[in-house]
């Protein structure tokens, strides 16, 4: 029996089977979940495509998270289809090129808004379209895919400060809806070589120095490690933590020089 036998979770952010979230939507089949995509825009036509290498079968649902109807119509769909949501995922973000590349100063705030509506706020959008359909005997869990915000990044900029908002906003999250049940926590990941960070200008200086410092060493190509930590923290495995960050980069978050 797995890990998410006879539960239906959400994923977002799948747009090719590089992705992160293709990673966690895979192995949460395999972990006996039902699963239902997400994807917006021009990206949606990619994650249909995608949507067909999964193990079974997963219906896509279009979410702009900037688009309140999206969301109504999101939650209609689940509400209909399955009734309960247990889990969902939340892997969207974006940041304009103005807000990438070293050029901090240079970001102006009609650019940096984007990035933090869309790579922060959406969880609690994201939150608002399941809530009401967490209604199991384990309530339900929402986990954030992230990158540690603690520190300031080469090259990501804005995108950081978005991300230090995204934990931020799991932790009230976690305050708001711990009394019904759900669980909101991250996982910050290590760099995975997805479509995503390879449009990050200055990636590779996050790859270069990754393996010989994470204690446990690292594969930028493999995103199986991440997407088990995200489908047990998904599981009735953590009944009792909320508010949490995961790292799973090897190690590399507690080491000095």
């Amino acid at each position: 029996m797995g890990l998410l036998e006879g539960k239906n979770i959400v994923v977002t952010g799948v747009l090719t089977d590089a992705s992160l979230a293709f990673a966690v939507a895979r192995t949460a089949q395999e972990q006996g979940a039902t699963v239902a995509l997400t994807g917006a825009g021009r990206g949606l036509s990619l994650t249909e495509r995608t949507a067909r290498r999964l193990p079974k079968p997963a219906p896509v649902l279009e979410l702009d998270v900037t688009r309140p109807e999206h969301g109504a119509a999101v939650t209609e769909w689940l509400r209909t289809e399955w009734g309960t949501v247990d889990g969902a995922l939340h892997s969207i973000g974006f940041a304009p090129p103005a807000c990438l590349g070293g050029d901090f100063m240079g970001a102006e705030w009609s650019d940096v808004s984007v990035a933090v509506e869309i790579s922060a706020y959406s969880l609690k959008t994201l939150a608002q379209i399941v809530l009401p359909l967490m209604t199991g005997p384990t309530g339900g869990a929402i986990v954030g895919l992230d990158f540690d915000a603690r520190v300031a990044w080469p090259a990501y900029d804005w995108m950081g400060v978005a991300k230090a908002a995204l934990e931020s906003t799991a932790r009230y999250l976690a305050r708001d809806l711990g009394p019904r049940g759900v669980r909101v926590n991250l996982v910050a990941a290590g760099p995975i070589r997805t479509m995503a960070a390879k449009s990050i200008a200055g990636f590779s200086t996050f790859e270069e120095g990754w393996p010989e410092r994470a204690p446990l060493g690292w594969n930028s190509r493999d995103s199986d490690p991440v997407a088990r930590a995200c489908v047990a923290l998904l599981s009735d495995w953590f009944p009792a933590t909320t508010a949490e960050i995961v790292h799973v980069d090897g190690g590399y978050h507690a080491m000095g020089v």
